[in-house]
């Protein structure tokens, strides 16, 4: 029996509550997703009505709870916001194609690639390779848009021949070619990957994954996702939530691509709604666009980034990323070198973010952390309403907490005020933002 708790509390005591719930997750037997205003939203999975109704008492008891407003129980199908979001009119209009692609109506971009004929001798040299890889990205955006006009346009594309060499193989050449000295992200260290040189972000040649689940805890239009978390990270964020995985303390499993196409398979057949790359993606994009020459069955390819990444990398996800989910963590770069040791990042987050835009459709995360209100959120909230569109997609991350190295920055040592909340949303209500995911 699955259970989606809405804990309603005492304004002042929010943090406390919050606080609470999080230390006790594994004795309360639920997870803690995240909070609106004064509205705490936490996941359980019980065995049996007795057990949930057994939690739902232990959180009411927690001091400083007012009520539980709610307590939804469903069945295996998922969260019932997941099933709603699908009649979103604001949603339906920014992700019409990726929600066209969970229900199989249209070919996820993948296949199309795999379909897309390409003509390359692999003894050519990478400048070669980008001309007709761009001329390529051109031709591959017409014929999705051919594809796409044909009801029945998944079976239309299974009916295509399968080119010898693919524009997916191209891809797959130019990203091997890059790992010989990596640039992949804004570091450029230019390590020789493929003979185990390692770079800022310890990536090697194998592609090694943390876990890979059906997820619960995405955003309602990803949910229920098929979470793919790799190792490593090419950036130092002190505040990361997943230090343990970014920063190599936990120990990953190698996967082969082959591997981790059943994978990919094994998620989408199980019923989840995509494929979601997340963790931190970028170092091993080589390993993906591999991986997913191997895969068979449609499914979405959603992009979980921190947007820290080259643009040879954003050049070598058109026509294979479906849906971006980028982080858009800073305004300024004298915070983000700061905090997360990304020197450039404004200029590189905001590129990518516009590359997203351009080859797929996307949402953008805003992480807003206490004190970041002028040189942060007020930039961010106004460059997505001039650049994006007030009616982008955005999800304001309100959940920012204290974690591995956030006491070496002193405002991040505490979590968000009631105030800053209330602040960042009226914020974006003033600018126009109207495509909020709530």
């Amino acid at each position: 029996m699955i259970g989606l708790i809405f804990v309603r509390a005492i304004p002042e005591r929010i943090m406390d509550v919050h606080n609470k719930i999080n230390i006790f997750e594994n004795i309360l037997k639920v997870k803690l997703l995240t909070h609106e205003i004064f509205n705490i939203l936490v996941f359980t999975q019980s065995s049996d009505f007795m057990s949930l109704s057994k939690t739902i008492s232990e959180i009411n008891n927690i001091d400083g709870v007012e009520s539980i407003t709610h307590a939804i129980l469903f069945g295996p199908e998922g969260r019932p916001d997941a099933a709603t979001v699908l009649k979103d009119e604001k949603a339906r209009v920014t992700l019409a194609r990726y929600f066209d692609v969970i229900r199989d109506n249209k070919p996820a971009k993948f296949l199309i690639a795999k379909k897309n004929k390409a003509n390359f001798n692999r003894e050519s040299s990478l400048v070669e390779l980008w001309r007709i890889h761009d001329q390529l990205t051109e031709e591959f955006y017409i014929l999705e848009r051919e594809i796409d006009t044909h009801e029945k346009s998944l079976e239309l594309l299974k009916k295509m021949k399968k080119p010898e060499i693919s524009y997916l193989d191209l891809k797959i050449e130019i990203a091997k070619r890059i790992l010989t000295s990596c640039i992949l992200c804004v570091r450029r260290c230019g390590v020789n990957r493929l003979e185990g040189e390692l770079g800022d972000c310890k990536c090697g040649a194998e592609v090694v994954l943390s876990s890979a689940s059906k997820h619960w805890g995405e955003e309602a239009e990803l949910t229920p996702s098929g979470a793919i978390f790799t190792m490593g990270c090419n950036l130092h964020c002190r505040h990361c939530a997943n230090w343990k995985t970014s920063q190599w303390i936990k120990k990953g499993e190698v996967y082969s691509e082959e591997k981790m196409a059943r994978v990919v398979e094994n998620l989408r057949r199980s019923g989840c709604r995509n494929a979601f790359l997340t963790g931190e993606p970028t170092p091993w994009l080589k390993h993906w666009l591999e991986t997913f020459k191997h895969v068979s069955v449609n499914t979405p390819v959603v992009w979980n980034s921190n947007s820290y990444y080259s643009e040879e990398t954003s050049k070598l996800l058109s026509g294979f990323v479906d849906l971006y989910v980028l982080d858009f963590k800073y305004g300024s770069n004298k915070c983000a070198e700061r905090i997360s040791d990304a020197p450039k990042y404004w200029e590189t987050c905001t590129r990518n973010i516009m590359y997203g835009k351009r080859f797929g459709e996307l949402i953008v995360r805003v992480l807003i952390l206490p004190g970041h209100h002028e040189c942060c959120t007020e930039k961010r909230l106004n460059w997505i309403a001039n650049n994006l569109g007030k009616d982008a997609r955005t999800n304001l991350v309100l959940l920012y907490q204290p974690t591995w190295r956030s006491s070496e920055i002193p405002e991040l040592q505490r979590r968000l005020t009631i105030g800053e909340m209330e602040r960042t949303v009226e914020l974006a209500e003033v600018i126009g933002l109207t495509n909020l995911i709530k």
